[in-house]
């Protein structure tokens, strides 16, 4: 595993290879991550795992303060996996040396879920990731569907640009069915067993879905019973097609999306 820290011994120990897999994250590696390192070791020649906690798609200051970070204990990880062929760690001006403000804008259709409740988040993940494939040029990049609005704005603009392929991986989740993210690791003990709770309520919300002519109220009902129940803030409750994202009034390629705090860390979560 080669640790690379600028640009330049980025370009040098990248050049030999055309068949580069890329696993990007902003840290905290647990085993969601480390799936899509073995997805992309089973489809491409190299991997590159690139760690940058990435401010300007963050929209609270808090929230970017408090961001779990550790490097060490991530280095140790990934070496100990034994599957990773360089680690990126770009510094801010690595990635923005261009000082040229992002013309990346959302349009209107594409303004809900996280994007309706984190202003400019989505753009800043825009911003790095067009970045981030330009400066690699892997030929597939590979994303968790946790984070499944990310994935598809990712996947729409970079395919629309470059030639590589941004490839789906399922969600990876905890003993108790909790989604894995690098979050978790602000929650004590108490705040997974509520998350779990959660997790096995929106199952029965789901499967429950598909008999009610209005779906909308019931999952307004369905907000207010968790919010009553678990002592959430709920940002949204909604059952969006898979393809568009539009809100659908069927299960069929479909998923039931949720955005909520718990102990002041906010979660997602779609299934």
């Amino acid at each position: 595993m080669k640790i690379i820290l600028n640009n330049t011994s980025l370009f040098e120990s990248l050049r030999p290879f055309n068949d580069l897999g890329f696993v990007p994250t902003m840290g905290g590696i647990h085993k969601g991550h480390l799936s899509l390192i073995n997805k992309s070791n089973k489809i491409c020649k190299k991997t590159v795992v690139s760690i940058f906690v990435n401010p300007k798609q963050f929209n609270n200051k808090k929230d970017l303060k408090s961001y779990p970070r550790n490097i060490k204990k991530d280095l140790k990880i990934l070496k100990k996996c034994k599957k990773v062929d360089f680690v990126y760690l770009p510094k801010f001006n690595d990635i923005y040396k261009d000082k040229k403000k992002s013309k990346i804008t959302l349009p209107k259709k594409d303004k809900i879920l996280c994007a309706k409740f984190r202003k400019g988040h989505f753009e800043g993940v825009l911003d790095v990731m067009n970045k981030l494939t330009k400066i690699i040029n892997p030929q597939k990049i590979f994303m968790g569907e946790k984070d499944f609005q990310q994935l598809y704005l990712v996947k729409k603009k970079l395919e629309r640009i470059f030639k590589t392929k941004v490839i789906p991986c399922k969600t990876i989740r905890d003993k108790n069915n909790v989604a894995l993210s690098s979050r978790n690791l602000l929650l004590n003990k108490s705040n997974l067993v509520i998350a779990a709770k959660i997790y096995k309520k929106l199952i029965g919300i789901k499967k429950n879905i598909q008999n009610k002519k209005n779906i909308p109220n019931f999952l307004n009902y369905q907000k207010k019973e968790l919010k009553n129940n678990y002592k959430i803030k709920i940002d949204y409750l909604e059952l969006r097609n898979i393809n568009n994202l539009k809100i659908s009034c069927t299960n069929k390629n479909s998923r039931l999306f949720i955005a909520y705090y718990l102990n002041n860390v906010r979660l997602i979560d779609n299934l």
